[in-house]
């Protein structure tokens, strides 16, 4: 039997698909590697330790804070932010002026 040999065009197509190929795997493998997820504990003493630095990123400002002030001041997540607002509501601690939360 006589065996077909590979002209140098196919070679180098065949060649270039898996380097394509491998270069989207290692991409691939790369995004989601550095994609982390944030774990958020809910327990009363976590939330209370939320509200507490809600409490007093409003305290420290003297002024009526958005979301995104309060978790920068804070320096906690807006996901935290949102648990300590959450809380302080409830106690009746602070108020809502202008699309903006400020201390009762």
């Amino acid at each position: 039997m006589v065996e077909k040999k590979a002209t140098t065009k196919t070679a180098a197509k065949k060649t270039a698909t898996k380097k394509a190929t491998a270069a989207k795997t290692a991409t691939a493998t790369k995004k989601t590697s550095t994609a982390k997820k944030e774990v958020i504990y809910l327990t009363a003493e976590n939330a209370g330790f939320r509200a507490g630095d809600v409490y007093q990123a409003l305290a420290a400002a003297e002024q009526s804070l958005s979301l995104e002030e309060i978790a920068k001041q804070a320096k906690i997540s807006v996901e935290d932010a949102i648990l300590g607002i959450g809380w302080l509501f409830k106690e009746g601690k602070i108020k809502e002026e202008d699309n903006k939360v400020a201390l009762a």
